[in-house]
């Protein structure tokens, strides 16, 4: 952990430092560190809950809403859950022993591509201190330094977690330095954090739109932003409506307070007379709210309790909580046109056993993942096989959905030749 006296500059070139390190340590060394870093959460699991308990107090105490403060939290559950992640980790190949685009040139010239780490990340996040041992991982993993600036409701915790990944650093023999903690509630360490190009390689934000029209608009740094989902499923009239029921009610209720998580359900007329009310008995149960447009509204019996009409901002909010939209619609086409307008480029799917619309629907859809027959609960680094995500990138360039391993790394070429001369 480091000194709060310690400016962001300060941090930032230490981490800037360990890069030659970090890029001749062997596979065998990092997945030291993770599991070192496993061993480290499950010991020091009490002292992680009794921190994180100071942020919760905190938190209730500024006001922060049910769904932030579910965020936030940490109990000994979670914390096995993130050790088991580091171990997932552990098990992947070695993203930095590819090799790949091998061939020989007619003068004999033998050329491929290497991975390589980006350099030094710089990652701002909110709330959610788990992804302090995300980015420790993806970034050790790959060989990458990072600079860590959580948000001021978790700081407790993130001190906690960065610690003990300094001490695992330091048993798998590499600097601590590597992984820099901006230990401070001040606005202005991330604004110092983002004038920082002569150190860092790439801003990750982590949290709501209002950060990452921040970064996007303060930063000297490229910045890849994502992991804002206005997440929408359409419910063809051929779709197995059965089932259907159970992706809606997964991609709703399982974990309301995520970016993957389901926003607005959009029916097919001709399905919708049973349907609308079947989604809302079975969700309601649990506790689920629906702005409901004007169509579906009209099919659910007067005075039903959580049942609202939806206002005009509803279908391009992100709820996270147990509040879904429901619009009806004539056809695909009026669907597909609805989540163009009103998607955030993050999950989107299609329910229905009409394989030529689903291809239509997969082709036309131009989401970071795009779903058929599946709940956009999937879209997790750890879900996909991707061992964790350090971000879930909407953007069209360099890396899209969930960036594990790979999307950390960038690649240089490499040419071999026998004292070759250009002629």
């Amino acid at each position: 952990m480091n000194a709060p006296s310690q400016s962001v500059r300060e941090l930032a070139q230490r981490a800037r430092d360990s890069v030659p390190t970090l890029r001749q340590s062997t596979g065998e060394q990092r997945n030291l560190f993770l599991s070192a870093l496993a061993r480290g959460l499950r010991a020091e699991r009490a002292a992680i809950v009794a921190a994180n308990a100071i942020d919760l107090a905190n938190g209730a105490e500024a006001g922060l809403s049910p769904a932030l403060l579910d965020r936030l939290r940490l109990d000994e559950k979670r914390i096995d859950a993130m050790a088991e992640d580091l171990a997932q980790i552990a098990a992947l190949p070695d993203p930095l022993a590819q090799r790949f685009e091998l061939r020989e040139l007619p003068n004999g010239l033998l050329i491929h591509k290497r991975r390589v780490p980006i350099g030094v990340l710089g990652v701002i996040y909110e709330s959610r201190p788990n992804v302090s041992v995300d980015v420790a991982a993806l970034a050790i993993k790959t060989g990458n330094a990072a600079v860590l600036r959580g948000g001021k409701e978790a700081i407790a915790s993130n001190r906690m977690l960065l610690r003990i990944a300094a001490d695992a650093l330091l048993t798998a023999g590499m600097p601590p330095a590597a992984l820099a903690f901006v230990d401070a509630v001040e606005r202005s360490a991330t604004l110092e954090l983002l004038q920082l190009d002569d150190l860092v390689d790439l801003i990750i934000p982590r949290g709501g739109a209002g950060l990452h029209a921040f970064c996007r608009r303060e930063s000297r740094i490229p910045v890849i932003t994502g992991g804002i989902g206005i997440c929408h499923l359409y419910i063809d009239a051929a779709a197995d409506l059965d089932r259907a029921l159970g992706v809606i009610h997964n991609a709703k209720v399982q974990r309301p307070t995520v970016c993957n998580a389901l926003d607005t359900v959009i029916v097919h007329r001709d399905a919708a007379m049973d349907f609308v009310p079947r989604v809302v008995s079975l969700l309601g149960a649990d506790g689920v709210e629906f702005r409901c447009d004007e169509r579906a509204f009209a099919l659910i019996p007067p005075g039903t309790a959580g049942v609202i009409a939806a206002g005009p901002d509803d279908f391009d909010t992100e709820w996270l909580s147990l509040i879904l939209g429901i619009r009806i619609v004539d056809d695909a086409e009026q669907a597909m046109a609805h989540i163009e307008a009103h998607s955030s480029g993050h999950s989107d799917g299609i329910l229905t056993e009409d394989v030529s619309l689903a291809e239509r629907f997969l082709a036309r859809i131009d989401s970071a993942a795009v779903y058929w027959n599946a709940s956009t609960r999937f879209t997790d680094g750890a879900e996909l096989g991707l061992g964790a995500e350090v971000a879930v990138s909407t953007q069209r360039l360099h890396a899209r959905g969930p960036m594990g391993l790979t999307e950390l790394t960038s690649y240089k070429w490499v040419i071999e030749g026998d004292y070759h001369v250009r002629t």
